[in-house]
């Protein structure tokens, strides 16, 4: 039995065929969608590519800024140690958490379950891990940081020359494949396969 998640109606849900979609007899909420073969192999080429961009955005410079003849420039750690120094440690911790530490541990704890749950049996702790992907997806937020860092290169540009870096680049990419990641990853498809080897 499936609970609707617009309504609570307990509803059971048929076997769907490739591509189907289930949806709620009383709201019509989608309530289960196939997303077919070789979904989870999709899922952990996206976690594999947004792990590499990932490393990328937090490794090289976000962007330079170059006024009156001085050049500056960051990454994200870097921003949020210079927000730790000016006495900012509240938005320092939250900028750390929810743009590097989520993401890294959102996208390590995929990846460990993608591995582990393609190649066939399962480790015991793999349902133990796969519980906290929600939480750790929910903290992730990289598009947050990039949206503020759009509006503040917009606010400066006019007082000094903003040079955008490959980091900048690489994090506008992996918001878009954990986007790609949240539409292709099923997550009842790994908990059907932990519970088939139990």
């Amino acid at each position: 039995m499936t609970a609707c998640p617009g309504c609570d109606l307990l509803q059971r849900v048929p076997a769907l065929p490739s591509g189907g979609r289930a949806r709620c007899l009383r709201c019509g909420d989608t309530l289960a969608i196939e997303p077919g073969e070789g979904s989870l192999q999709r899922s952990l080429a996206l976690a594999a590519a947004a792990a590499i961009v990932f490393i990328i955005g937090n490794t090289t410079s976000l962007m330079g800024l170059s006024a009156v003849g001085r050049h500056a420039s960051t990454t994200i750690l870097g921003g949020a140690y210079e927000l730790w120094l000016q006495g900012y440690q509240v938005t320092a911790a939250a900028v750390a958490f929810a743009c590097v530490l989520a993401p890294a541990a959102y996208i390590s704890v995929l990846l460990a379950v993608l591995l582990m749950t393609t190649r066939p049996p399962a480790p015991k702790w793999a349902g133990r891990v796969m519980r906290h992907t929600g939480f750790l997806l929910s903290w992730s937020m990289p598009e947050v940081m990039l949206l503020g860092i759009l509006v503040a290169l917009i606010k400066i540009a006019a007082l000094a020359t903003v040079i955008p870096g490959v980091g900048l680049y690489a994090m506008g990419v992996l918001v878009v494949l954990l986007a790609a990641i949240k539409l292709t990853f099923d997550p009842r498809q790994i908990w059907q396969r932990l519970e088939w080897q139990r």
